[in-house]
């Protein structure tokens, strides 16, 4: 049997020099992103996924390059995911920022740099925690030796702090998808019914902003089409920061809004639906080809806000893939070559989805195909009258506190759903 074995890992586990020995031992050669795109600069290949396969005719060893996807049907194939502890990971990236020649690829340093950053604060959280408790633990034996009852008060609220970061670390560790860690691109329809399903929509996109906000991370508003009288008829946000795709890839579905519609001059009580799709942002590091062939490009002025030279040009671009019928659009960057890149990176991560999807024959919840915006299909109800309540119909997690979820409070729910679907596994 020709063995071909194929290599992930977490940033900064060594896996390049885990590689490196297994080559020398098994006497097979070692092909990473360096040798896969000169062959591709050869123009020897179309594409990387070409590439691969070409390669894995003969036993090798394949580092990266989601060459475990590409070469899944094969029953030659070995797949090692090499993992680290975080101290570990650390050690390995500050060795390879040391090295003579690291910031002459400004952006390969920069994403170790951020990588190296947000290690030691996660490697810092834990530790802080540890000291914690142990000042508490030395706190209950003073208390018990003094029987001193003054100092539960203060043990009480330290006991509650720790309870609470102790709760979001868990959460955190539920958070163990391929790219959980990524940022996010979240994108909201509006359903039939138009104004007020327009207006609803806004609700939700203030609702995410909000959210994000709370979590600290940066919203960038890429595409926004405003609604015909009031609302949002559609908008697509990247939420940067740690772990945004794994709290936000909860929130991918319908959502309904019950309540006394503010645009009925009889008060009548009206139900409106909004569709809310989620993906991770994803770096050269994931294969999705894209043939320029299979595009259609078309330009427009952008509408809304966005200033006198986005409005009065044509900088707007809307980019269909042509097989599988995505559609893509961006309309708030200044240019548009600007607004082409965005666009681009849209179609991978809904590219990415689709195949995914694909593979796992769930073609109706794929990016771009949404389930029908209406009655029975939602995954969360909020209702606003006859009474109050935001009801998740996955988990059963709810509140009566609509107004403190209309303003990101989320938490509950997204942790809700980590929490069952690690049950699932």
């Amino acid at each position: 049997m020709k063995l071909v074995i194929t290599m992930s890992r977490r940033f900064g586990t060594g896996a390049s020099i885990i590689a490196e020995e297994l080559s020398k031992r098994l006497d097979i050669p070692v092909y990473d992103k360096a040798y896969i795109e000169e062959k591709l600069s050869d123009h020897k290949y179309e594409s990387e996924a070409e590439a691969i396969r070409k390669l894995a005719e003969n036993p090798c060893i394949i580092l990266g390059r989601c060459a475990s996807d590409i070469l899944k049907d094969r029953m030659n194939v070995l797949n090692i995911y090499v993992s680290a502890a975080k101290e570990d990971r650390i050690a390995e990236l500050e060795h390879k920022m040391g090295a003579p020649g690291f910031w002459d690829e400004p952006e390969t340093a920069q994403k170790t740099a951020q990588a190296v950053t947000q290690l030691k604060e996660e490697v810092e959280t834990f530790r802080s925690l540890e000291t914690r408790v142990e000042d508490m633990e030395v706190l209950c034996e003073l208390a018990l030796e003094e029987d001193d009852e003054s100092l539960l008060p203060e043990m009480e609220e330290t006991l509650v702090s720790i309870r609470t970061d102790v709760e979001h670390l868990e959460l955190g560790m539920l958070l163990n998808g391929e790219y959980d860690a990524n940022n996010a691109i979240l994108t909201l329809h509006a359903g039939a019914g138009g104004t007020e399903a327009q207006d609803w929509t806004s609700m939700l996109l203030r609702m995410f902003s909000r959210f994000a906000e709370r979590e600290g991370y940066e919203v960038e508003m890429l595409d926004y089409l405003p609604g015909d009288e009031a609302g949002v008829k559609s908008a697509t946000l990247q939420i940067n920061g740690h772990n945004a795709y794994g709290y936000l890839r909860s929130e991918k579905g319908v959502h309904r809004l019950v309540r006394i519609s503010p645009f009925d001059a009889n008060a009548r009580r009206h139900t409106s639906f909004a569709a809310v799709d989620v993906m991770p942002e994803l770096d050269d590091s994931v294969a999705i080809d894209i043939n320029p062939a299979d595009l259609k490009v078309d330009t427009y002025r952008a509408s809304g806000a966005g200033g006198q030279h986005v409005n009065k040009t044509s900088s707007a671009v809307r980019m269909t893939h042509l097989p599988t019928g995505i559609i893509v659009q961006c309309q708030t960057q200044r240019s548009q070559i600007q607004n082409r890149e965005r666009c681009l990176q849209l179609l991978r991560a809904k590219l990415y989805e689709y195949e995914r999807a694909k593979q796992d024959a769930l073609k109706s919840d794929i990016a771009g195909d949404y389930q029908d915006i209406e009655w029975g299909s939602q995954i969360r109800s909020y209702v606003f009258q006859p009474y109050k309540l935001v009801k998740d119909h996955r988990t059963n997690a709810e509140t009566g506190n609509v107004q403190a979820v209309m303003d990101g409070g989320l938490e509950m729910f997204v942790e809700a759903y980590l929490r069952s679907q690690q049950k699932k596994l």
